[in-house]
């Protein structure tokens, strides 16, 4: 299957490296960021995802390109790192704006031309802290959990039109996210970055080493195409070992 993708966070990380792979997979790619990179793969697009207005441009203007939509993939975030007690509301705002409420945005505006495809897919970027917990993180973990919920929703209600939603759920991914939280961890518990990345980021993994974006990529074509049909409605994990414990 190639055929018409949104995806979202395009710029950089684990978007670019999908947008990368369905690119070179045959996929037309409406890339889409809030400062989207012209040298990258797709067709880019600037919108802020954080409010509805930016959501329902990014699938009009993709649907207006393309002539339709066969699937979304919902991967724009950021991460906030902070005692629960000191956590800034309007960081908590933004959190869920970006990480819960903009992939319902997109899979609302796209639902029927996802359902006019036949096989609508919808991939949403969960991280593996939509299954589990760690300090400092309230707002990031509490949305992924949501979005994981949301998946669920949506492909029980979309199964009957053909339309397919997962949620893939990343261990650490070698990203520049994942490098800022380094820092941010390491400042908030007074210990080195390569202490916090080994010993704070990563101690939860069996294997600890972090997931390449490529990896992530190469999962999210697999579930775009044939043989992705039979995976709906549940988390896809990649996370090193991290929920075994």
């Amino acid at each position: 299957m190639a055929g018409r993708a949104l995806v979202t966070g395009a710029a950089s990380g684990i978007g670019r490296a999908i947008a990368e792979r369905l690119v070179a997979d045959g996929w037309r790619v409406f890339a889409v960021d809030l400062a989207p990179d012209e040298t990258g793969p797709g067709e880019p697009f600037a919108a802020d995802l954080a409010t509805r207005d930016g959501n329902r441009a990014a699938v009009d203007a993709a649907v207006e390109r393309f002539g339709g939509l066969d699937a979304l993939v919902a991967n724009a975030g950021f991460q906030h790192v902070s005692p629960f007690a000191d956590f800034d509301e309007d960081r908590w705002d933004a959190l869920v704006a970006v990480l819960l409420t903009s992939p319902f945005l997109l899979a609302r505006y796209a639902w029927p031309h996802l359902r006019e495809s036949g096989e609508g897919r919808i991939v949403v970027l969960a991280s593996v802290h939509g299954l589990v917990a760690s300090p400092f993180k309230a707002g990031y973990v509490a949305a992924k959990h949501g979005v994981v919920g949301l998946v669920k929703t949506l492909a029980l209600e979309g199964a009957a039109d053909g339309i397919r939603a997962v949620a893939i759920c990343p261990g650490y991914v070698g990203t520049p996210l994942v490098e800022r939280q380094v820092v941010a961890q390491a400042e908030q518990r007074g210990i080195s970055e390569d202490e916090a990345l080994r010993e704070v980021l990563l101690e939860p993994q069996a294997i600890r080493e972090l997931i390449e974006p490529e990896e992530v990529a190469n999962v999210a074509a697999f579930l775009l195409g044939p043989g992705g049909r039979a995976f709906t409605g549940a988390p896809v994990v990649l996370d090193n070992g991290w929920t075994a414990r």
